[in-house]
């Protein structure tokens, strides 16, 4: 229940690949949809294997990996923000997000690391079976966000048969730009 909440809640992930679908249309944002499916889960393999341990050693290293993923996902939504008011499905040179830099965007998210850090210090509940608790919880979370990642897209698919206009699309991307904004703001408060 844990991770279907955290998943399919909105968050930069999900703003992003609403507007992915939106913009680009469900089969140029597989790459999207695929750096989030294999990035997540493997940050939470790393993080619950051995990771967590360094940012306990070195605190610091973990507040500037926020402040970069809070600047960085400032710049996101100011991109989306000003972007062209158009659908570019089939225009070749306009990219959507690619799936290395969503792999190591996963890094940098703030959602994430709230997720992670609370599903091990909740749910790996005994030393001896650690490995096999961060493997389950791994599992979990790659099967939820693999729903979560293509129902955002598809969202977004189905938000173009309703924006019909230039107009509802900046609109529309204005919106997502405040959503990634506010999704912030928690990370910045704790």
């Amino acid at each position: 229940m844990f991770s279907i909440a955290t998943s399919l809640t909105p968050g930069p992930n999900n703003i992003m690949l609403l507007s992915s679908g939106l913009t680009y249309g469900y089969k140029r944002t597989i790459p999207h949809i695929l750096g989030v499916v294999i990035g997540f889960p493997l940050m939470t393999i790393f993080v619950g294997l051995g990771l967590g341990e360094f940012f306990k050693l070195y605190p610091i290293a973990f507040t500037v990996l926020k402040v970069l993923g809070i600047l960085y996902l400032l710049w996101l939504a100011w991109k989306i923000a000003n972007s062209t008011p158009t659908f570019k499905e089939n225009d070749p040179d306009s990219q959507p997000l690619k799936f290395i830099p969503i792999v190591l965007f996963q890094w940098i998210n703030p959602k994430n690391w709230i997720k992670i850090i609370t599903a091990m210090s909740v749910y790996v509940t005994s030393v001896e079976h650690a490995t096999m608790q961060i493997i389950i919880i791994t599992l979990i979370f790659l099967i939820t966000v693999l729903i979560s990642a293509n129902s955002w897209a598809m969202g977004g698919v189905i938000l173009k048969k309703l924006i019909k206009s230039d107009v509802g699309i900046k609109r529309f991307n204005i919106v997502m730009a405040i959503l990634l904004v506010l999704s912030i703001v928690p990370t910045i408060f704790e």
